[in-house]
């Protein structure tokens, strides 16, 4: 007789019911390679939502603080290397006086260029410069100009002579000589001093319509709302509304010079290769346009 296998507790299950083997996808209804295809999604979804790192977002504009006579070229100068290297700027255009205010202030900026050495040096004094970033930039020259376009033959020049101030007095009658402030922006210091030593500032500073930088004394002339006024020779360039009747003597005022220099708390690496550009030949070009003299790097060629 065949013997008969007994049947354990463990073993008594209904009929046609089978073990299966559960393994970890089993338990979960779905295979293991669907699940782990799964989780691979969810992964990749969620590093979809991370914020790129900081390389690869865009570079942070380069913020410069200038005197707002360097406008038309320092526009196209920035312009000029924004195309060449796909960086950009904000410049806060004013009278120097007034950015190195904002900057003592606490102004956020990379790069400073004043219209003098004074303001420069009030804000190297106050510890904002990076020591050794500090050049000399650019020249300029000291003109009296008068509202409309030339009219040659109707409108002679203006000698500097020692009568001067009978002569602007005569031309202005009741009306005003527009100058930048004269006592804290640079134009407006320049003409002062330029007045001063050709014996005329006492018999025209009554008449004297100070404007808060010299794009704005420009402005007064070049409207018509002053007859005469005193700016920098590329200001005077840049506007077809006024025409230049007089050049002040380089001897007659303090240098005109252009300092620039990078800010201490600047932490943008751009500024840096902006006012290298801003000294090289590529720009050169922009700056002599407008009017301007570069002054050359020592040991540049001449």
């Amino acid at each position: 007789m065949a013997s008969c296998a007994m049947l354990g507790p463990r073993d008594r299950r209904p009929y046609g019911s089978r073990r299966t083997r559960q393994d970890s996808g089993s338990r979960q209804g779905m295979p293991e390679p669907m699940r782990l295809t799964r989780r691979i999604w969810t992964l990749l979804a969620v590093l979809a939502l991370v914020p790129a790192a900081s390389p690869s977002r865009a570079a942070d504009p380069v913020v410069v603080f200038a005197a707002a006579s360097l406008k038309n070229a320092l526009d196209e100068a920035t312009a000029g290397w924004t195309k060449e290297t796909g960086k950009t700027t904000r410049i806060s255009y004013a009278g120097s006086n007034a950015l190195a205010k904002q900057i003592e202030a606490g102004a956020p900026a990379d790069l400073f260029i004043s219209a003098d050495q004074a303001w420069m040096d009030y804000a190297e004094k106050a510890g904002n410069l990076k020591p050794g970033s500090r050049v000399d930039l650019l020249r300029n020259a000291l003109v009296l100009i008068a509202s409309g376009p030339k009219n040659t033959g109707s409108d002679p020049q203006v000698a500097l002579a020692p009568d001067l101030g009978t002569t602007l007095s005569r031309i202005l009658g009741g009306g005003k000589l527009a100058m930048a402030t004269i006592d804290a922006v640079p134009a407006g210091k320049y003409g002062k001093a330029a007045l001063e030593k050709l014996g005329a500032w006492e018999s025209v500073k009554g008449q004297v319509a100070q404007a808060e930088n010299v794009r704005a004394a420009l402005l007064l002339v070049a409207r018509g709302e002053a007859p005469l006024g005193i700016v920098y020779a590329t200001d005077a360039a840049a506007d077809p509304s006024v025409h230049v009747v007089a050049t002040f003597p380089s001897d007659s005022h303090p240098p005109i010079v252009y300092p620039a220099a990078l800010l201490k708390d600047s932490a943008n690496p751009d500024a840096a290769a902006l006012l290298t550009y801003l000294r090289g030949q590529a720009a050169k070009g922009f700056f002599e346009r407008q009017g301007f003299t570069v002054i050359e790097k020592p040991g540049a060629s001449q």
